[in-house]
């Protein structure tokens, strides 16, 4: 997910106090592939390797993943600036990326630009610009202002991407259509290590788990864990249900499973597990069915986006792998790209939901953590909270942000594939 926060006019240092900037930096909670619903897994599954594509594939599909990841920058970036003309409140900087610009233009008291590190974006702010011409009481300064506007300024770059991931998902609708997931009856196995007790007992890729003893006659995923991790050592009946090559109907097949002990004393088989669904993509009749699709997909995105993040909270220790920067995002993007070009429909509306729900975390260098000064400041009856406190709270957040910033731009370079190979 992607963090924000505000802070001021960027130098060449690091910006410091608050109401000067909203800055905006890819470090994205990336959980593999994303929190979409299970339904949508297929969207990222990777080619066969057979069909790799070529040097042009790959730079297009590239191209189009960090076009979308632009977009969706400058989406969240323009609900602050047009939040504040709205309002008057003088703007003095729109930038995307940070570091030195590579290209730049000035429009009346507004300097445009695109700059090296993509890390995000900022809208600047003359609030401490001793260079501005602003008097430091010019009741149009941002940080003069009453706090609904403050509110409306910080909070707008959410509200955006909340608007644009609609959006996306409204004109996935109206295009290619919105896939619908079927539950079937059973749980897939799309995956058996080698070597593993499912691998010595039969079970291969591709097999339903149909039945299990002291389990409903439909088993579900949670409930084949937990009894997997009560067994250890112990023999386990299982009935799947299986392709053969040249058969035309699946066939049942009755396993025994003895589950591994794992080092805390649980049971373990190896395996990958999977609700068992069928996919299927619906189009609609008119606009008024695209609204209705359209509302109910995003209303499930949403509530995937922000319980996955609700969930990485509670478990970081256990999830913090999967906090990636803008080039894991785009190495996700492009894959997406590649395995089917509608699926950038949802990997854009992600992204985008992903952005919003860390946003609204309330912790220094996010939107969150400037909403919640400013509401401290409304509870304080109107007194402004002292300008070294704020300075040091949000200097601090912003430090760290880029700092994880950049380590994760290492890190997840080091991990693309033909890196790998070259290394």
């Amino acid at each position: 997910m992607i963090t924000t926060h505000l802070s001021p006019t960027p130098k060449p240092r690091i910006p410091s106090p608050l109401h000067s900037s909203s800055s905006h930096h890819l470090v994205v909670h990336l959980p593999l592939p994303l929190p979409l619903p299970r339904r949508h897994l297929h969207h990222l599954a990777k080619p066969p390797a057979a069909a790799a594509p070529d040097l042009l594939a790959s730079v297009e599909s590239v191209a189009s993943a960090a076009s979308v990841l632009a977009a969706i920058v400058l989406v969240h970036e323009s609900g602050h600036f047009l939040a504040a003309a709205s309002r008057g409140i003088h703007v003095s900087q729109f930038s995307i990326g940070f570091g030195p610009a590579l290209a730049r233009f000035r429009l009346g008291p507004v300097e445009y630009a695109l700059r090296a590190i993509p890390l995000g974006g900022y809208v600047g702010f003359p609030d401490d610009d001793p260079d501005s011409g602003f008097a430091p009481d010019d009741p149009d300064l941002l940080r003069n202002r009453p706090v609904p506007d403050r509110l409306l300024v910080v909070s707008a770059g959410v509200a955006a991407n909340l608007a644009f991931a609609f959006l996306i998902v409204y004109a996935q609708a109206l295009t290619v259509g919105v896939p619908v997931q079927a539950q079937l009856p059973g749980v897939l196995v799309p995956e058996v290590l080698p070597g593993s007790a499912a691998a010595r007992a039969g079970l291969l890729p591709g097999d339903i788990i149909l039945a299990v003893p002291g389990a409903a006659p439909d088993p579900s995923v949670p409930v084949l864990v937990d009894l997997i991790k009560a067994s250890p050592s112990k023999k386990v009946p299982i009935t799947v249900s299986r392709t053969t090559p040249g058969a035309v109907d699946r066939e049942s097949v009755e396993l025994t499973v003895v589950p591994d002990t794992s080092v805390d004393g649980t049971g373990r088989i190896g395996v990958q597990l999977s609700p068992n669904f069928r996919v299927t993509r619906v189009r609609p009749q008119n606009l008024a069915d695209a609204t209705v699709l359209a509302v109910r997909e995003f209303t499930l995105l949403t509530g995937t986006v922000f319980d996955g993040l609700r969930q990485t909270l509670l478990n970081f220790s256990q999830s913090a792998e999967k906090v990636s920067g803008p080039v894991a995002i785009i190495a996700v993007g492009a894959e997406v790209a590649r395995s089917s070009a509608d699926g950038l429909f949802q990997f854009a509306a992600v992204i985008n939901l992903n952005l919003a729900a860390i946003n609204l975390l309330p912790l220094p260098a996010l939107d969150g953590g400037t909403l919640a000064l400013i509401l401290l400041e409304a509870v304080r009856g109107g007194r402004k909270i002292p300008r070294e406190v704020e300075q040091g709270i949000m200097s601090s957040g912003i430090l760290v942000v880029l700092m994880v910033g950049i380590f994760l731009i290492v890190r997840d370079t080091l991990n693309l594939d033909f890196i790998k190979e070259i290394l």
